[in-house]
């Protein structure tokens, strides 16, 4: 079936809301979570309304049937990043909980004193955090593909950053402040020949711009989270290639993830994917995780990928009009555009944006390292979904030009 936009935008119910100014919401921060289709929001009513029960635990039939949906979905997301199997998903609250999953479980039993990870100058501090914190206990290094003016990373270090003792390589698909789509698989292709280390891609914006195909890259680790795919919060995915996850412990304990339980013998684990999915999961988020993806392959990735290119390519255009305009970042760019407006503080230039029912993120984007590099404390960022069209960049520039104006 073939979605003109304005179809598009009338699945997605807040847009229509009015605002401040009594027109419809300009909502332009989908990197930091998107809004959700009528089908997601009906799918996740309904499960709660006709379907909800305990998975996993029950021999009734809308527990059985509950079960049954939800290894379904894990089925529907091992196809949608053509995986080799629905064993190598494990739902997680989202790719902060995947990556710091994989550095409880994978970091901890295989990072020794001496070794080194190699991450990136734009990476999320969900991306830099969790090493960081291991870093501290087991005295590993971590090192750092440095940045190049245009926002883009500096592959010609590789060879100095990554020798035998290098364990993993951790990066983002796009960056979540420039929208810079990273070359994943020369990177990876580059690393592989360097070095025995293990490959995890943080694709918490790529997974929504892009078609994923795990086994193409041969990444070792993926993250993501539903709320930037249209689904609602709290779910998430962590695919791991089998052999990993078999050989990976356990980090949290609980229910579903045991076999047998004694207090004399200890306890046996459960096989993987469920030996990562301690206690009740977020059924109802899983349900609404699939109906996401339904929705977008519905609507077609490729179609949704040659809109956001043709909508970046006039906001660039569009942005011509705006005095004082900073951009940060290359033209390789992705969903997102990252700004400063003159000397005015990206707060201020937000909180004015607001006012004319335009939504942006202002501040370091969870990413004070890349903000740091570019010498600024804060930025503005448009971010767009399948939703946004011209008349949203339009508004946004018009705005733009009309805060200039007041704060000049």
């Amino acid at each position: 079936m073939t979605y003109p936009i304005t179809r598009i935008r009338a699945d997605f119910p807040i847009l229509a809301q009015k605002v401040k100014n009594q027109r419809g919401l300009t909502y332009l921060d989908s990197a930091a979570s998107a809004q959700k289709p009528n089908t997601v929001i009906d799918c996740e009513s309904e499960y709660y309304r006709q379907g909800y029960a305990a998975v996993h635990r029950g021999i009734y039939t809308l527990s059985r049937e509950a079960t049954t949906r939800m290894e379904d979905i894990r089925s529907q997301v091992a196809s949608f990043i053509h995986a080799a199997s629905a064993n190598e998903i494990v739902f997680v609250t989202g790719a902060t909980e995947g990556i710091n999953l994989i550095a409880n479980s994978w970091g901890r039993y295989n990072l020794r004193p001496g070794d080194n990870i190699l991450i990136t100058e734009m990476e999320h501090h969900a991306n830099i955090v969790p090493w960081q914190m291991l870093a501290e206990k087991q005295e590993f290094s971590l090192r750092y593909i440095p940045l190049l003016p245009d926002g883009t990373l500096d592959i010609t270090r590789l060879p100095e950053l990554v020798d035998e003792r290098t364990r993993l390589f951790a990066v983002t698909q796009i960056s979540n402040v420039l929208g810079t789509l990273n070359p994943l698989t020369n990177l990876i292709i580059q690393i592989r020949a360097l070095s025995d280390a293990v490959v995890l891609i943080d694709g918490a914006q790529g997974i929504v711009h892009q078609n994923v195909d795990v086994q193409a890259l041969d990444c070792d680790f993926y993250v993501f989270s539903g709320h930037k795919l249209y689904a609602p919060s709290g779910i998430g995915i962590l695919y791991a290639k089998q052999a990993l996850l078999e050989a990976m412990p356990p980090w949290q304990g609980g229910g579903s993830m045991i076999q047998r339980v004694s207090l004399i013998d200890g306890t046996t684990f459960n096989d993987v994917p469920w030996r990562f999915e301690a206690g009740s999961p977020n059924s109802a988020g899983v349900m609404a995780l699939g109906a996401a993806i339904s929705y977008i392959e519905e609507v077609g990735l490729e179609r949704i990928q040659a809109h956001e290119n043709n909508l970046m390519k006039y906001t660039l255009e569009a942005f011509r009009q705006v005095p004082n305009l900073t951009l940060y970042g290359s033209e390789n760019r992705i969903g997102i555009v990252a700004f400063n407006l003159g000397k005015h503080h990206a707060y201020d230039v937000g909180s004015f944006l607001d006012q004319y029912g335009i939504a942006i993120r202002t501040g370091h984007h969870c990413a004070m390292p890349l903000l740091a590099y570019f010498q600024v404390a804060s930025m503005c960022r448009a971010s767009f979904a399948m939703y946004t069209n011209r008349e949203d960049i339009d508004r946004l520039v018009a705005g733009l030009i009309r805060v200039h104006r007041l704060l000049s």
